[in-house]
């Protein structure tokens, strides 16, 4: 705005001469009608237009060049010659009204700046609530840094994506942003860029890993634009976070694997089940025509075990890849934990553990005979976890329209590296264990529209917890 200002000021000085020179000429070719009458007033239009386009200095000046030029050629007898008093009182008072016109313009032409400049505040308000409403509705999460890689804008979808306000990231180092090795080497990246112009992310964007308040991570997407303020390059990041999305592919390479397994469990159900009910018979068989004192009939009976829990790893792994259709029936949780607790504790490996049910929960929608495995499975492991010794406690609440049961346990936890794998199909820390119980599990509750987790207090213990929806989904 100061540089426009400067032009408009040469060009009025610029038409105060030109507009002197045409006004003497203009003079100079009326002077056979005019004489030496009217010396003045052809260069009013002069002073009028170098002050309306230069301001004051131009119009004083352009007031005194007519000044001049009128006391020079058009005073008689000739040149520098007052001719009469009327000259002497003409010629002030045109030098006054010269200068009344240039501070008139001068007046004019700051009522003109300053409306001007109003005016432009008011569209640079406008225009800056304009995009604050836009970045600050965005679902994406929009950064603005500068070549320093600091925070210089952090919008409200930035802040729920990362869990900082916007107050605590503002002149912060963007890595605050970032897991390591991304934390460290980020600004080697920048400073590469800056001095090279190589760029390597932006206006291409790439999947990166972002981390929040809380120190987890996420996978986002990561677009990155620049421009230039006033000779210093700003750079602006819009994220999209990919969890939902990463999710979703995890879910679908699941469903094609289990689709997989359950073909190939269908075909080993057929090949190799009946074969072993077979062999399982005719080991009972040589084993009813030995001696009772033989050191063989042990062995026999030995054999049959193993045949038998490999019936049931078979059994075992035909329900997790073939998993049935759920059919939800009105179910109360209570008595139907209660009763599998009883079943369960009919079995003389477990007559040690004790299992209290509390709590309460209205009737929801759920497979009761899907929930018996869940429940039964979870029982079993919290038993074998204390050593086939001790109380499972079992609290039914009802919490945001959600049926929750915990199963708790007083052994001696599950270790931070175990408990990350323990949905993992076929891990297992059991001698004999088929990997396939909590994973089972946690399918057959997922297909109820439920959840499981697993918590380990600091003070030892492990807490299952199984969430149904009351209603029907």
């Amino acid at each position: 705005m100061r540089s426009m200002t400067s032009r408009s000021t040469v060009l009025g000085y610029i038409l105060a001469v030109a507009g002197i020179a045409a006004s003497v000429l203009l003079r100079f070719a009326l002077a056979p009608w005019l004489g030496f009458k009217v010396p003045y007033l052809q260069f009013f239009p002069a002073i009028i237009v170098a002050g309306w386009y230069g301001g004051f200095g131009p119009a004083v000046s352009a007031t005194l060049l007519s000044t001049l030029s009128a006391m020079y050629f058009f005073l008689p007898p000739d040149g520098l010659a007052i001719g009469d008093p009327a000259d002497i009182v003409s010629l002030p008072l045109f030098a006054l009204t010269g200068v009344t016109i240039a501070w008139l313009t001068k007046f004019a032409g700051m009522r003109h700046d300053l409306s001007s400049r109003v005016q432009l505040e008011e569209q640079l308000r406008s225009t800056e609530a304009r995009w604050r409403s836009i970045i600050g509705s965005a679902v994406d999460a929009i950064i603005v840094i500068d070549q320093s890689a600091r925070i210089e804008a952090f919008n409200p979808a930035a802040e729920r994506l990362f869990g900082y306000t916007e107050a605590e990231v503002i002149g912060q180092n963007v890595n605050l942003l970032m897991p390591s090795p991304y934390h460290e080497e980020h600004d080697r990246y920048l400073a590469r860029y800056l001095a090279t112009a190589t760029a390597k992310i932006i206006g291409i964007g790439r999947e990166v890993t972002g981390r929040r308040k809380d120190g987890t991570t996420f996978p986002v997407h990561l677009s990155v634009g620049e421009f230039t303020i006033g000779g210093e390059r700003k750079f602006t990041g819009i994220l999209h976070d990919l969890s939902m999305r990463v999710q979703m592919e995890e879910q679908l390479r699941e469903r094609a694997a289990l689709a997989k397994l359950g073909e190939m469990a269908a075909v080993i159900a057929h090949e190799v089940r009946n074969p072993l009910a077979g062999i399982r018979g005719a080991v009972q068989m040589i084993a009813t025509q030995l001696p009772p004192e033989s050191r063989n009939t042990a062995m026999m009976q030995e054999i049959v075990g193993r045949i038998d829990s490999l019936n049931e790893m078979m059994k075992d792994l035909l329900l997790f890849a073939r998993l049935p259709q759920p059919r939800p029936t009105p179910t109360e949780i209570v008595p139907l934990v209660q009763m599998t607790a009883h079943l369960l504790t009919l079995d003389p490996a477990l007559r040690g553990v004790h299992v209290e049910v509390a709590g309460s929960a209205p009737v929801i929608p759920a497979d009761p005979e899907m929930l018996k495995i869940v429940f039964q499975n979870l029982i079993v492991n919290g038993a074998h976890a204390m050593g086939g010794q001790g109380r499972i406690r079992v609290e039914v609440t009802t919490v945001d329209r959600s049926c929750v049961i915990a199963f708790t346990d007083h052994g001696p936890g599950i270790p931070r590296e175990v408990r990350d794998k323990i949905f993992t199909p076929f891990f297992t820390t059991k001698s004999r264990g088929s990997g396939l119980g909590l994973p089972t599990a946690k399918r057959l509750i997922e297909a109820q529209n439920g959840q499981i987790s697993i918590e380990c207090p600091p003070a030892g213990g492990t807490t299952v917890t199984v969430k149904l929806p009351a209603a029907p989904a």
